[in-house]
């Protein structure tokens, strides 16, 4: 297919299989994006509230966060739109980390990290 629309052969191609594509790789960006957010604020959460293994695992926490951060500034290089669908996801995905990391780790209640501060370089909790 890529060779026909190449060419501009666009009467021959077979446009619902390309539109599924292209819904497939959205979905797929999507997912990177959630995984990788999620990480990045569990990692935060470890820096921010796990005294008991803050000494012994810091310099890890952080080294994951900065790898996270990247990978979603790569990812938003090649797909900008993606970062309206973060802000929306953001709180629910939030919230998911928090319960997640609640199982290793004491979090207050009212804890809530700003996806502006979570994204920010020079934040790590």
């Amino acid at each position: 297919m890529k060779v026909k629309i190449q060419n501009l052969d666009l009467e021959t191609v077979d446009w619902n299989n390309l539109l599924e594509e292209i819904d497939d790789m959205g979905k797929s960006e999507k997912r990177s994006l959630e995984s990788y957010l999620e990480r990045l604020i569990g990692h935060v959460l470890k820096l921010q509230y796990w005294d008991d293994e803050y000494e012994r695992n810091f310099r890890h926490w952080r080294g994951e966060v900065i790898n996270f951060r990247n990978r979603l500034k790569r990812l938003f290089r090649r797909s900008p739109s993606l970062k309206k669908y973060m802000s929306e996801v953001y709180p629910e995905i939030f919230a998911d980390a928090v319960d997640s990391k609640r199982s290793e780790f004491d979090i207050p209640n009212d804890c809530f990290i700003e996806l502006e501060q979570i994204l920010n370089q020079d934040y790590f909790g």
